[in-house]
């Protein structure tokens, strides 16, 4: 299956303004966050849930989400 560039999904970018404990495994263990505030990622396009507060919007999503934390 060849899919040109225009039907391509590009990964978006953005900044960790926060972040929580960490992921509950199935047997109550917490895996903690590799991630962390001030870290710059790539995500997909469909990534995540976008919530508006006010005049801003975020984007929560999980850690799993994340494609690459950018140096």
């Amino acid at each position: 299956i060849f899919l040109p560039d225009s039907a391509q999904e590009k990964p978006k970018q953005g900044e960790v303004l926060a972040v929580g404990p960490g992921k509950t495994e199935e047997d109550g263990s917490v895996k903690t966050m590799e991630l962390k505030t001030g870290d710059r990622i790539l995500f997909g396009g469909f990534a995540g849930t976008e919530v508006k507060t006010g005049e801003e919007e975020f984007l929560i999503m999980s850690e799993d989400e994340v494609l690459a934390v950018v140096e």
